[in-house]
């Protein structure tokens, strides 16, 4: 089962495979590994425990930071996040980056980004899209208000660490502006990555 898997230069954490979102584009649909090498489907939801060995057992030096995300939404589990990260910081000055689709909120019906502070350097949230009609057309949430609450989940996060909302370059040059000036509402930079077929 894997729990830590290598990406770039980068060590990040396979906690879950339960997901809010049921994306078209979700590489998860065709493929059981992001690096070629490391199957991140679970056989159960690893322990407290395990995650903090597995990533304990590696040498964080080598690495540049360390990254809460896999198979599924990691804020399934953002209490136990928060909590390992703390161990980690007791030991290590790795920076600690938790990519998310910003249902954190809606999954634990109370607002948990109190529990970010001192524990989750940076908090990367997948913006997709430029309103609520295309996001749930392209990510299909569980949850009726998801868009809008991402953007709050996005608010609330950044009193306790830096937010960084993601979009991808294949959208258009209009849309990826309206998604910038989205993020400056919400207080967040944005970030567009490259898209990964």
């Amino acid at each position: 089962m894997t729990i830590t898997y290598e990406l770039g230069k980068s060590l990040y954490v396979n906690i879950t495979n339960r997901c809010s979102n049921a994306c078209t584009f979700c590489v998860r649909k065709d493929e059981p590994t992001v690096n070629g090498v490391d199957d991140l489907w679970l056989e159960r939801e690893p322990t407290q425990a395990e995650i903090q060995e597995d990533i304990l057992k590696r040498n964080l030096d080598h690495y540049e930071e360390l990254v809460f995300c896999g198979y599924g939404e990691p804020t399934y589990r953002l209490d136990e996040i928060c909590a390992i990260a703390k161990e980690v910081k007791k030991i290590h000055t790795i920076p600690i980056r938790l990519n998310t689709n910003g249902h954190g909120n809606l999954i634990y019906k109370k607002d948990m980004t109190p529990l970010l502070e001192d524990t989750i350097d940076v908090v990367s949230i997948s913006l997709n899209a430029k309103n609520k009609k295309e996001y749930d057309e392209l990510c299909r949430p569980v949850f009726e208000d998801a868009y809008e609450e991402l953007l709050e989940f996005a608010r609330l996060a950044g009193r306790y660490t830096k937010v960084i909302l993601t979009i991808v370059d294949i959208l258009p040059i209009e849309d990826q502006e309206a998604c910038r000036r989205i993020s400056q509402s919400v207080g967040a930079e944005l970030r567009i990555r490259s898209y990964i077929d």
